[in-house]
């Protein structure tokens, strides 16, 4: 497996966050990661990335204990888009991209053809190569998730690890996205609250709920009324699509 995470748990201010989980994924998939707001999604996230340190359990990046890892060598392979990010700085696109570049290069390393290339395929990728000299606190939301996917995509990850990346963007953003995400060689884990969504463009998902994997399979398998009305407390009926044949959600008012 690309990520395996066994028996992991996370505690904070006394409560257990992250409890017990346990989820692979293979190499070049993609794992949808959903759950309601505070399930333990995005703390999940920080862990694999080791921004936060498990209390017990083993979270390994191919073969190797993320424990036993030394940062920068997480940091070369795992990038991480998270929900919000902002700065009062007076930086361009270009300098937030070029940001990914920063594991790969030693303190005194000259920036190189290949750094260039890979922020100059990453701003293609999220449909910014235009945008380069713009300054941040000109950008919309919208724009500034797509800066910072662009970052993480310069990054050249094998592990890739995104946390709502669809907020603040509209709809043609938020499937070019996924649907970019999707077609990566890295391996991704993408915490999501649109179900439809996770459906179309992940190829397994883990449900949490209160810090447990209460599902985990392929779209088909996980997607139930009744796990939607146990986890998340709506009513749903669940049918095929007959464009991409995975599961759709229609949500009940009665």
């Amino acid at each position: 497996m690309s990520i395996s995470v066994r028996d992991v748990h996370w505690s904070a201010g006394g409560l257990m966050i992250v409890d017990g989980i346990s989820i692979d994924v293979a190499p070049g998939k993609t794992l949808g990661l959903l759950g309601p707001n505070g399930s333990g999604k995005s703390s999940l996230l920080r862990l694999i990335c080791r921004l936060r340190n498990v209390k017990s359990g083993v979270i390994a990046l191919g073969n190797t204990d993320i424990a036993a890892m030394a940062r920068l060598d997480i940091a070369r392979r795992v990038a991480f888009v998270e929900q919000q990010a902002t700065t009062e700085a007076q930086v361009t696109v270009l300098d937030v991209v070029r940001l990914g570049r920063t594991p790969h290069r030693g303190p005194l390393s000259p920036w190189s053809a290949a750094d260039d290339a890979a922020v100059n395929a990453a701003l293609r990728q999220v449909g910014m190569p235009e945008r380069t000299g713009q300054l941040w606190h000109t950008l919309s939301g919208g724009e500034r998730q797509r800066v910072h996917i662009a970052r993480a995509l310069a990054q050249t990850p094998s592990e890739l690890l995104l946390d709502e990346p669809t907020n603040h963007l509209d709809i043609q953003h938020q499937l070019e996205i996924l649907s970019l995400v999707a077609r990566l060689p890295a391996t991704s884990i993408i915490a999501l609250h649109d179900l439809n969504l996770a459906a179309m463009f992940c190829d397994t998902l883990a449900v949490l709920h209160q810090g447990k994997v209460v599902a985990a399979g392929t779209p088909e398998d996980v997607l139930t009324e009744e796990l939607i009305a146990n986890v998340f407390g709506v009513r749903a009926y669940i049918e095929r699509s007959a464009h991409h044949g995975r599961q759709h959600v229609h949500y009940r008012l009665d």
